[in-house]
């Protein structure tokens, strides 16, 4: 249960997280669902043991003096700017100070999420600040609350602040990158960072997903970009019960091509796990493994155009039981870490029919192909 450092790979990975993270308050839904007569009280979806197990897993494993730990600082309203107008931070914190409740789209808060959402963010802009300055080679930020669903002005799905796209502007404005990439592999459609950079040229945002399960309305792959930014944006709405087969292929045949041609300088990865054999909110069956291979494919990309500069923050993820294993096989890869254990469940999952491209899912990759690279 150890890891050790292979000295021809190794990374300096960044590891940005607080307890405090973990204090994010989304109250007893049940589910997604508020309570009431007819519904009982229970546990929200996003509530903090996913994440928790995930950090205890790191330390319980010994990967964690391979990472460089940070403490993040706390963003400000000028930071949040950059993508959210000031209404949008008002609204949250009325919401906070009455005590809390729905902030907007399925997300709810209680009084200290709008100050441990400003946690979340300045955690990610701490991170790009590290990498691009070469003091880290890559960073995972395990932060609450997600972000990939926020939109500028409405806080959506379990999400305040659209922390990766926060991260992605920090880099421009900052540190004067010119071109950023986001590659988003929760199971959900990235619909808030799609949004940000919509006409955006100077990003490029990928989001591979399962079709039509949230936002339902989203994420088409006719939907690639207006104005200047038409051709930036890469929806892959893969079918439901889609495996290893279908998401590598899609990496092989979109991803990595539409990465090569764009020739990012950062590389940014809104990491849910909810893509994973064993989540409650998806359907597909990705196994640690995939995340694994996703993340070293992606270095490939970095190394070659980004000086191998990658950001990870952390997105959805229902399986208390199995998103530990697919964070750390993550982290793994980034540090170059390697590990003497084995993931209990990867033969469990591997075993699942239906891991193998399917001719369906074959189609759709062949269709978004068309469609993007005509």
């Amino acid at each position: 249960m150890q890891f050790h450092a292979d000295t021809k790979c190794a990374k300096r990975t960044g590891w940005v997280t607080s307890e405090l993270y973990y204090w994010h308050d989304t109250q007893n839904y049940c589910g997604f669902f508020e309570p009431g007569m007819t519904i009982q009280p229970g546990l929200h979806f996003e509530n903090p043991e996913t994440k928790r197990r995930f950090h205890g897993l790191v330390e319980a494993l010994d990967l964690a003096p391979h990472l460089h730990a940070l403490r993040p600082h706390s963003a400000s309203d000028e930071d949040i700017h950059m993508v959210h107008p000031q209404s949008h931070i008002d609204h949250i914190a009325q919401v906070c100070a009455s005590g809390g409740g729905d902030s907007g789209e399925l997300t709810p808060v209680s009084r200290a999420s709008l100050d441990i959402a400003r946690l979340a963010v300045g955690g990610v802009l701490d991170a790009v600040d590290k990498v691009v300055a070469g003091d880290w080679d890559n960073a995972y930020v395990l932060c609450r609350p997600p972000g990939h669903h926020a939109e500028p002005e409405r806080a959506r799905g379990f999400c305040l602040f659209a922390n990766a796209a926060l991260g992605a502007k920090h880099a421009q404005q900052k540190h004067g990158l010119k071109r950023i990439a986001t590659v988003d592999w929760d199971v959900h459609h990235g619909n808030g960072t799609e949004a940000v950079f919509y006409d955006d040229p100077s990003v490029l945002t990928i989001s591979l997903h399962q079709n039509r399960l949230y936002p339902a309305d989203s994420g088409d792959f006719t939907d690639m970009g207006t104005g200047d930014g038409a051709g930036t944006n890469l929806n892959i709405p893969l079918p439901p019960g889609s495996g290893s087969g279908a998401y590598r292929a899609a990496f092989e045949e979109l991803v990595i091509p539409a990465l090569e041609a764009f020739q990012p300088e950062m590389i940014f990865v809104p990491s849910g796990f909810d893509s994973c054999a064993l989540d409650p909110l998806g359907m597909q069956m990705l196994a640690s493994g995939d995340y694994a291979w996703m993340t070293a494919r992606l270095m490939e990309v970095a190394d070659k155009y980004a000086k191998g500069r990658i950001v990870v923050t952390h997105e959805g993820g229902y399986s208390a039981t199995y998103v530990p294993y697919c964070g750390l096989a993550t982290l793994e890869v980034l540090s170059g870490a390697d590990a003497t254990f084995e993931d209990p469940f990867a033969a469990v999952v591997a075993a699942y029919g239906g891991q193998d491209l399917s001719g369906d899912q074959k189609q759709l990759i062949d269709n978004v192909k068309e469609a993007f690279f005509k």
